[in-house]
């Protein structure tokens, strides 16, 4: 039996496979009121009908100022929720699981998205960006330096999280994931070198830890106990004195302490320029010692893009389940391609696509 098609429950959710896609922003938010649209439903759909146990939403904003970008999705309205709603129906129609990213951008808001313009970094407040906020008034290489958050106003974002939780769930999204990597708001609270505060936020491992450690603890309150909670962690700075996967271990017993269920593993983003050693599968060592360290699950990501490659992580147990960025969106397909690899007779190809299976067509892939 292959690893890679059994299914996974955490809590009271069944997913039924370990082939995951991972929130993948889009920048495609046009009218700039963080409401998803066609675009998403298209995109995140053809990913549910090519066999995706789960797919996750992209990184959604909690408040608007948490957004990267203008052009980004969020899920602090009502009107964003109603949008998510018509999405996660048609992907739970094609009997895959819908999640979301919920997410702060911190001192990396407000700035242009990666595509569609001629600028690049900080958006100017002329051209409809805003003051960013972070752990303490360090800027992100050139970007504009945020300011340091005061105590109401981190209060503030946990809540923030909380109510986008409980908006998500009503929205029949059936999980969600808290936002702690990419050098994203909580990741900047994590590490070190972006945290220089001196009260019960900053200093030492457990200050540190403290803003994702309430808001897990918030979400879960607003989504009850049977609702799967993730958290995603970038678990190394790739720069001395920084944010590291000894640290990352820690942080994950506590969190699952706290209520989270699942650590989704990636690395980078929060200090600019380093040096990051790309290569097939260079983040699966991080996400197989969370989970031998903490003892905790954990899914890999990162340059995974064959079938076997993904097999063997599941297999061998360096990770519970595997999420695909680019290779997926190159082939939404994926999960049933690797199915027909790795010799494993689906019941969930569309009935459409049914004649296109190479075995009934005679084709290959």
């Amino acid at each position: 039996m292959s690893a890679l098609f059994q299914p996974i429950t955490v809590r009271s959710l069944t997913i039924r496979n370990r082939l995951w896609v991972p929130p993948l922003c889009q920048y495609a938010v046009t009218k700039k009121d963080g409401v998803p649209h066609d675009w998403h439903l298209a995109h995140l759909g053809a990913m549910a009908m090519g066999g995706a146990g789960l797919v996750i939403a992209e990184a959604s904003a909690v408040v608007p100022d948490g957004r990267i970008s203008d052009e980004d999705t969020g899920i602090w309205n009502g009107q964003q929720a109603a949008a998510w709603a018509r999405i996660v129906a048609f992907i739970h129609t094609q009997g895959a699981a819908a999640g979301i990213q919920l997410a702060h951008a911190g001192r990396k808001a407000s700035v242009w998205p990666e595509w569609g313009h001629d600028r690049h970094g900080s958006m100017d407040p002329a051209d409809g960006g805003w003051q960013t906020v972070s752990a303490s008034d360090v800027a992100f290489g050139e970007y504009a330096a945020p300011e340091a958050l005061d105590r109401p106003e981190i209060a503030v974002i946990v809540h923030a999280f909380a109510e986008a939780a409980a908006r998500s769930k009503r929205a029949g999204f059936d999980l969600v994931e808290i936002h702690a990597a990419h050098g994203y708001l909580v990741h900047q609270f994590l590490s070190p070198l972006s945290n220089l505060r001196e009260d019960e936020y900053g200093g030492s491992l457990e200050n540190r830890a403290r803003l994702l450690l309430e808001i897990v603890a918030a979400v879960r309150d607003a989504v009850g106990d049977d609702y799967p909670v993730f958290v995603r962690f970038s678990a190394s700075d790739y720069a001395e004195g920084g944010w590291d996967e000894e640290q990352t271990a820690v942080v994950a017993a506590w969190a699952q302490q706290a209520g989270a269920d699942l650590f989704d593993i990636s690395s980078g983003g929060n200090i600019a320029k380093v040096r990051i050693p790309l290569g097939p599968g260079y983040q699966v060592p991080f996400a197989e010692y969370v989970k031998t360290t903490a003892g905790v699950p954990v899914a890999a990501v990162g340059l995974i893009t064959t079938p076997q490659q993904a097999e063997q992580i599941v297999a061998s147990g360096q990770a519970d389940a595997v999420l695909l960025g680019r290779a997926i969106m190159r082939d939404p397909h994926f999960a049933l391609r690797a199915a027909e690899e790795l010799g494993v007779e689906l019941d969930y190809w569309p009935p459409q696509y049914v004649r296109a299976k190479p075995a009934v067509s005679g084709g290959t892939w």
